[in-house]
């Protein structure tokens, strides 16, 4: 599929939003998939149009899932979560023997 040349340039006019803001890769790539989509040949499939268009806006998908799972990392869990997360990893490792042992006794 050949690309419109305002597609291939329009990274570099609108310049991308910064790496660490989710929401404005978010919409960057919302309104590249507007754009592409509405540049599809006519005479396609719905399913046709929308694949083409998600694939003129792989890399801006890419940023953005990139910056959602970088501010999900493990640094950003704060002490609630990290005391639940503990506390699920001991009563599993403590719980799941003694169910299974109290299972073998009722056979």
């Amino acid at each position: 599929m050949r690309r419109p040349l305002f597609l291939l340039l329009a990274p570099a006019l609108l310049g991308a939003p910064a790496a660490a803001d989710p929401a404005g890769l978010e919409q960057a790539w919302h309104r590249c998939l507007r754009e592409a989509y509405a540049h599809q040949p006519p005479g396609q499939s719905r399913a046709g149009d929308q694949r083409n268009a998600l694939d003129a806006c792989k890399e801006r998908e890419d940023a953005y899932v990139a910056a959602l799972l970088a501010s999900q990392g493990r640094g950003e869990r704060g002490f609630g979560a990290r005391a639940m997360g503990w506390a699920a990893s001991v009563a599993s490792s403590v719980l799941d023997p003694v169910t299974a042992w109290l299972r073998g006794l009722g056979r």
